[in-house]
């Protein structure tokens, strides 16, 4: 199929680049998947050829996370910001106390952390940050031994910061928001009680958002949990109690099979040191020109957001290194509305060659800008 036209590099937070791979496959089957003389955007989703799709799907994420048998995988939609009501819905009943544990260190588990007290008490297990720009040090959390469940979101794409560690919630059930990490490294299933993670980052595009969720915690919805979001139901029906984003998990099919052909989730994480490391010793190195304001020890391998010129930014530096990168076709380098700056997105498709190319453009752009 072709190939052609304009391409550029997108260092986009979500939606993100897909591997070109995968677009082209897409492109090859779009109007006539596997001699059926339909796409799967017409496809029923009772189909036994969709049944097909979304069965190979699991089967794959099971491979390459090597989830027990214990363990049920189920396809939603509502994204992310779905699942911060979805998590409480469903877990907050698992103790009759109805709270549940919040470490916050970004705007996305600081948003899931007030969504959740619609349905029961939240415990923020630290003193508030005054900038998210580290992780508390977990000897400090006050665990609530009552708590249903202790939720932490992994990465947080806004301000950079990424647990290197996996939190002991001495035997409370885990829940994990790992959208911007899941399948960037292999990770130990059996420690959490409950992942989710919208797949337009790291494992396909926007639309559907997997949520993996050990067996005995299914049934606990609260009497207000709408079905859609009741885990227990939508596991019964194979995720597919309503249609489902049908073309989305196609879509995130294809790239765990580029995964599972790239060598897997240990192919992932050897890249992804790689192309992070890149950036942040660029960054170091650079004399104050780029900052970095996340601590060292929790930088973040998928997203770097970052300062020109000082701590503050130079908005017109900024605005000149943005637009300087769209020349040189490297696209969605803004940092997020809130924070401002530059921000760049090295998920699974990025390959360590376009990361170098950015490095070059840094450099260069460092060179032309410092006095």
């Amino acid at each position: 199929m072709e190939d052609s036209g304009k391409q550029v590099i997108n260092f986009a937070a979500g939606p993100s680049k897909l591997p070109r791979a995968v677009l082209l496959q897409a492109q090859k089957e779009l109007l006539d998947y596997k001699g059926l003389g339909i796409s799967v955007l017409e496809m029923s989703h009772r189909s036994a050829d969709f049944v097909k799709i979304i069965n190979a799907a699991e089967n794959d994420l099971r491979e390459l996370l090597k989830i027990p048998e214990n363990y049920k995988v189920i396809f939603l939609q509502g994204g992310g910001t779905g699942q911060f009501s979805a998590v409480p819905l469903n877990l907050i009943g698992l103790k009759e106390e109805k709270c549940a544990d919040y470490v916050v260190t970004g705007a996305w588990s600081a948003n899931a952390a007030k969504e959740a007290e619609k349905y029961g008490k939240v415990n923020i297990v630290h003193s508030k940050l005054d900038a998210y720009k580290t992780i508390p040090n977990p000897n400090s959390w006050n665990l609530n031994p009552n708590a249903s469940y202790v939720y932490y979101c992994a990465n947080e794409t806004v301000h950079g910061v990424e647990f290197p560690f996996i939190p002991d919630t001495k035997g409370t059930v885990l829940v994990c928001d790992m959208s911007s990490s899941f399948l960037s490294k292999s990770v130990d299933v059996t420690k959490f009680g409950l992942i989710f993670a919208g797949a337009q980052k790291n494992i396909g595009c926007a639309g559907v958002t997997v949520v993996i969720i050990k067996e005995d915690l299914l049934g606990h919805a609260l009497k207000e949990c709408p079905i859609i979001f009741d885990y227990k139901m939508q596991e019964s029906c194979n995720s597919l109690y309503n249609t489902p984003a049908s073309y989305s998990i196609y879509i995130m099919g294809l790239v765990l099979q580029w995964i599972k052909n790239c060598g897997g989730a240990e192919a992932m994480e050897q890249n992804s040191a790689a192309k992070s490391k890149l950036i942040y010793d660029l960054i170091d190195g650079s004399n104050g020109f780029y900052v970095c304001l996340a601590a060292s020890a929790c930088r973040s391998r998928m997203n770097i957001p970052f300062r020109i010129g000082n701590v503050n930014g130079d908005t017109a530096l900024e605005t000149r290194f943005l637009d300087k990168a769209v020349k040189n076709n490297m696209i969605s380098l803004k940092g997020h509305r809130s924070v401002g700056g530059i921000r760049i997105s090295l998920y699974n498709a990025v390959t360590i060659e376009e990361t170098q190319k950015l490095a070059h453009f840094m450099i260069s752009f460092m060179k032309e800008h410092c006095v």
